[in-house]
């Protein structure tokens, strides 16, 4: 198998680049975007670390979570979760994050990229709080480039549509995997019990 490596390469294959689609990239967010964010409950943070190993973790609350601070500023709220820290060491060594925000039913998406910072501001930490529980830290991003991204993706995959979703029963709860790639001791009804617990618990 050959590969390309080289931009002049890579460019042999595709035509150019349509002006709409370069010129559709902003430098702030416009009220276009600020709308989408303030409806988004979920979006998808990418980073790596100082030798370039990737990472891409979900972040997901109630629509509009991620607050719009300024034209140029988001500040993504940190709830509980399981300490690996993966996304949030990244930027402490390297800021580069690029952010994919969905909307449930909406085959376009809005993508962000920026540099992060992690703060543990309580007077942030507060303003984002939910039932009274505030974040651990909270990311800030400082948006380098937004722009909307087309329906293609969503399209061909069908994601939003019922019908094209696989049976949850025909495929392992988390519990089974974990059982197995862990060869835990407990039986999947107790790992998929205790996560369920935990849910209950710390979701926020």
């Amino acid at each position: 198998m050959e590969f390309i490596t080289s931009l002049e390469g890579l460019r042999e294959h595709y035509g150019q680049v349509h002006d709409k689609a370069v010129r559709k990239e902003l430098r702030a967010l416009d009220h276009h975007a600020r709308s989408f964010i303030a409806r988004s409950p979920f979006v998808l943070i990418g980073s790596s670390d100082k030798a370039g190993n990737a990472d891409v973790t979900p972040k997901g609350d109630r629509p509009g979570f991620v607050a719009v601070l300024d034209d140029t500023t988001l500040a993504i709220p940190d709830r509980p979760g399981n300490n690996r820290l993966d996304t949030w060491q990244n930027v402490i060594v390297n800021p580069a994050v690029g952010l994919l925000f969905l909307i449930p039913g909406m085959n376009e998406t809005l993508r962000v990229n920026g540099q992060g910072r992690i703060t543990a501001d309580q007077s942030l930490r507060d303003r984002l709080a939910v039932d009274g529980r505030s974040p651990v830290t909270v990311m800030i991003v400082e948006v380098k480039a937004t722009y909307m991204h087309c329906a293609k993706a969503f399209m061909r995959s069908g994601l939003w549509k019922p019908e094209t979703w696989p049976d949850r029963a025909s495929m392992p709860t988390l519990g089974e995997i974990l059982r197995d790639q862990l060869a835990l001791s407990e039986s999947a009804d107790d790992v998929d019990r205790s996560l369920d617990d935990a849910y209950a618990k710390t979701l926020w």
